[in-house]
């Protein structure tokens, strides 16, 4: 009985995690043509750059917009 709780819950948790990681959007520049843009995921590549105000990770994409008006490297394009 205890084995088949333990799988079911490690189901659960296998398809429920990537749900609460979609609420994450971050400001990110790209390195060569330095526009600004948001996305979902942190990058992890070296062609962009989290800019957001000290790694600010923001719970919804109007979140985000606003936060990149304040990103001086973003208005200043």
């Amino acid at each position: 009985m205890k084995f088949k709780t333990i799988v079911a819950a490690s189901l659960l948790a296998a398809f429920v995690s990537p749900a609460f990681a979609a609420d994450e959007f971050f400001v990110v520049q790209d390195v060569k043509t330095k526009k600004c843009t948001i996305v979902d995921k942190k990058p992890v590549d070296t062609t962009t750059t989290v800019v957001s105000p000290s790694g600010t990770v923001y719970k919804t994409r109007s979140e985000a917009e606003t936060g990149m008006k304040s990103v001086k490297v973003c208005t200043s394009n």
